[in-house]
């Protein structure tokens, strides 16, 4: 509004600012998609506002690749206003947004093989359209999710005297004990890529159908994996199947009390409860291998950041690269993952977080889920 008035777009000046044809707009006004409603005072046909803030969502859902039936659809919902529109074109773009990087990182990780004179497999190379889950979070573990020396301490010493041992789902080789012999497998062509010079062999295989003859290492170890697994009751028996001891690193996720002790679940991720609905229980795992199960507790300055770990560092969800290397953020949905970041944010500014927590400040080490199965 200008002096009381309501400004007016001509079109010209309308597709000047959009960056599209006046041809453009005239055909959105021929089908009854976008048709200025107002007047110049010379007469001409104008777009007042609410015709820009329709063409505006035309536009968006235009450029993410969607037909004119359904944009007309879309606009035309008398169910969703301005705002819902807004928050619904965020989520698809930032869904695309995903897509994208996910391609860039695996175009980069051929690029980088064929610079060393390795050849993608063909099913690698349509990995790139895929762009499935793992891939998508492979390129940000380095950054993150590196080995958490107490942790690894637990794990290393439940391997017992194993000499020979078999890491499943290695990812980009955390956890794998140095001072052994060691064989990787791991099915994700970005992980193995991040895996560092000097990293244990890597077989491209799944948990469910190991390459290898019965009894073949004296251990078998799978650390933070299971839960990616398409079939882990299988996994574990192929792993009980190839080594003579088995050592696995995974979460309890029958147990509903983590996720009411831990504040993130509860207070901003709710729809966590729902991602592992229809996962075997931690119990029946460790029936599977006949396995014994311990605790593990989370030191509050853990240097793997998976999803729990910065349980008493709140300020570290509000990192995008701290998320993107935790399959939990992907999962949920771009949506859940915005809302629960700003709930977050405005809770640490005003100090509510402090609040509801302020009996996290005084412990080292949490309880939250996480048990070593050993058989």
């Amino acid at each position: 509004m200008v002096g009381g008035v309501e400004e007016h777009l001509t079109v010209g000046r309308v597709a000047e600012l959009a960056g599209v044809s006046v041809r453009t707009l005239h055909h959105y006004d021929e089908i009854g998609l976008v048709r200025p409603s107002a007047r110049t005072a010379a007469g001409y046909r104008a777009y007042a506002a609410g015709d820009v803030e329709r063409l505006r969502e035309v536009l968006a859902y235009r450029r993410l690749g969607f037909g004119l039936r359904e944009i007309a659809d879309l606009v035309d919902d008398p169910a969703t206003d301005a705002v819902a529109h807004l928050h619904r074109l965020r989520g698809l773009l930032l869904q695309q947004r995903d897509r994208a990087a996910a391609m860039v990182t695996a175009i980069d990780t051929e690029l980088t093989a064929r610079e060393k004179g390795i050849r993608m497999t063909s099913e690698d190379q349509l990995k790139v359209f895929g762009a499935q889950l793992y891939e998508v979070i492979g390129s940000a573990y380095p950054a993150t999710r590196r080995t958490e020396p107490r942790i690894a301490a637990r794990v290393w010493e439940a391997l017992g005297d194993a000499r020979t041992v078999l890491n499943v789902g290695a990812g980009t080789g955390s956890y794998e004990p140095p001072d052994r012999d060691v064989t990787a497998v791991e099915p994700s062509a970005v992980m193995r890529a991040l895996r560092p010079a000097g990293a244990a062999p890597c077989v491209a295989a799944r948990a469910e159908s190991l390459p290898f003859e019965d009894q073949s290492f004296d251990a078998a170890m799978a650390f933070s994996t299971v839960h990616h697994w398409h079939d882990p009751i299988a996994g574990l028996r192929e792993m009980r199947r190839v080594a003579r001891h088995v050592v696995v690193f995974t979460h309890d996720a029958s147990d509903t009390g983590w996720r009411h002790r831990f504040w993130l679940t509860r207070d901003y991720l709710p729809e966590v409860a729902g991602l592992v609905v229809g996962r075997p229980s931690v119990d029946r795992l460790a029936r599977t291998i006949g396995a014994r199960m311990e605790p593990v507790l989370i030191p509050w300055d853990c240097a793997d950041g998976f999803f729990e770990a910065y349980w008493r560092r709140p300020e570290g969800y509000l990192e995008e690269h701290v998320r993107r290397a935790v399959s939990v953020w992907a999962r949920v949905g771009p949506e859940a993952e915005q809302r629960a970041v700003d709930g977050l944010r405005d809770d640490l500014s005003s100090g509510r977080w402090a609040e509801r927590n302020r009996d996290l400040v005084d412990l080292d080490a949490a309880e939250l889920g996480l048990r070593l199965l050993v058989a």
